[in-house]
Order: structure tokens, then sequence, then C-alpha cells
């Protein structure tokens, strides 16, 4: 059985930097073929490069919060390679929410694009998963690994919006696990703890206290590299994980086992 995704077909959203383009690189890496998906068509096309010639990489540019380009998105996945296998919802915003202004929407906007759009998103890509397994009755049918946070379980008021919609996401994974589980396909979810992501960095910039912080309450002692969420996710996408569905994996170092840090937590 083993860990292999090699030759399996993949979607990863939040793709054109950061965490989801490290999983995608890892992806094709470990014989993949990936799927590309995010706004910055931009960054997409440069990060897609030498690998699109040989067609192990495609890219999708579009707004996903909109139904159509989900559509769009999940036709083009399977122009290019017929089949998808392994759907990771990994495009997530963070932003900071004033929880005594009526004027801010940044919860609403937030569930709209961390819960909304992976649970549409979800729902098209496990409608194909089933209808490509009709006549097998062994074998898992499909993988789709949700990124969350550990902002879910911790509490940040400043992150209202952000801990809310990352909560839901853990709750969406759930019943989505049960509900899909007939048909073998396997929701799971990774709970990140501070990962050197694209907004992190921005955020160590203008705030280098955070750093020694992170540090300090990280039991491990160090933020993670983006390449150690690939391989838990890789795990999640494989065979290897066959028996597990509806978990919710934290990769953080140890974090959630010590008093919160008052700072942002990625």
């Amino acid at each position: 059985m083993g860990f292999s995704i090699e030759g399996k077909t993949a979607i990863v959203t939040g793709a054109a930097n950061g965490v989801g383009l490290s999983i995608a690189r890892h992806f094709v890496d470990k014989g993949a073929n990936v799927m590309l998906a995010d706004l910055d068509e931009t960054r997409l096309v440069n990060e897609c490069g030498e690998f699109c010639e040989d067609g192990t990489m495609r890219y999708f540019a579009g707004d996903l919060r909109e139904k159509l380009t989900l559509a769009n998105l999940l036709s083009a996945t399977l122009d290019a390679y017929d089949r998808i296998d392994i759907l990771v919802n990994g495009s997530r915003q963070v932003m900071t929410t004033d929880p005594l202004s009526t004027d801010d929407d940044s919860v609403e906007r937030l569930l709209n694009q961390n819960l909304t759009t992976s649970l549409r998103l979800t729902q098209l890509v496990a409608k194909r998963m089933i209808k490509q397994s009709e006549g097998q009755d062994e074998g898992q049918a499909g993988s789709i690994i949700n990124l969350s946070s550990i902002a879910a379980r911790r509490t940040h008021p400043d992150l209202l919006g952000y801990s809310v919609s990352c909560a839901a996401l853990d709750q969406m994974t759930r019943s989505m696990a049960v509900a899909l589980a007939p048909n073998r396909i396997r929701v799971n979810s990774v709970a990140l703890g501070s990962v050197m992501s694209a907004s992190l960095k921005e955020t160590l910039k203008e705030h280098r206290e955070f750093r020694a912080d992170i540090e300090h309450h990280t039991p491990l002692g160090r933020i993670a590299a983006p390449q150690e969420l690939a391989e838990a996710v890789q795990f999640l996408a494989s065979e290897g994980a066959g028996f597990v569905t509806g978990q919710i994996m934290t990769v953080d170092g140890g974090r959630t086992l010590l008093d919160p840090v008052e700072a942002p937590a990625h």
C-alpha cells in the first residue's frame, strides 16, 4: 500500500505561493499530476514553468468564490487529465477582525473564502469521484484534504473571523467524511500551526518580535517549513492513510499543548 501518490491527479487551490505551492510542487515531485488553482494568474504562470511543458502541472486562474469558476476548474482538470483523485482545499485568507464593530464584515468574508469555497468545490469534486469509481468495489475513490488552522481551537479576539471560519471548516470536514464514507472517499483536515507562509513572512517583517513569541511557545522551538506540511498532506492523500477519515491532523510543533501565544496565528 504505502504512501505513494504516483499517477494520481490532484487539484490544489491557493497554489500560487506559500503552503499551497509547496504542496503542489511536492505532489509533482512524487509523480502526481497537479492542477494549480488561484486568483493570481501571473504567479501561477511563473511557478508552473517547465512543469507545464511536460504536462505534469497545469494552472487555472480565477475567483474560486464564484460557482461558475469552480465548475470551470473541474472541467479544466478533466480536460487535462481525465480524472481527479485528490483535492487539496488550500485557499485560505487571514485578516484581523474588530469584534465590536458592526461595520466590520471580515467574518462574512472569511466564511465565504475559507469555508463556502471549500465546501462547494468538495461537493463538485466528490460527485466526479463517485462517478469515475462506478463498478469498483475496492480501494479509495478519492481523498479530500482541507487546510485549517490551530486558530480554530485558540482564542484570539483579533482573529475572530479567521478562527470561526477554521472551526467551521473542521466541522465541515467531519460531516463530509461521514457523508462520503459509503462512497470510499476520505475527507480530512490539516490544522496548521506557524508555517513560513507568504502571509507569515509579511507579518514577521512588520512585527519582528512575533518570531521570538512563536518559537518560545512552540515546544519544538521553530517555525515549520511549508515542505513539512506538504508531506503531511501527502500522507492523508495516499492509500497508506486508507482508514483515516474525518480527522483534524494537528501539525504545530506542539504549540497547542501550551498556553496561547498573544499574537496572530498563521
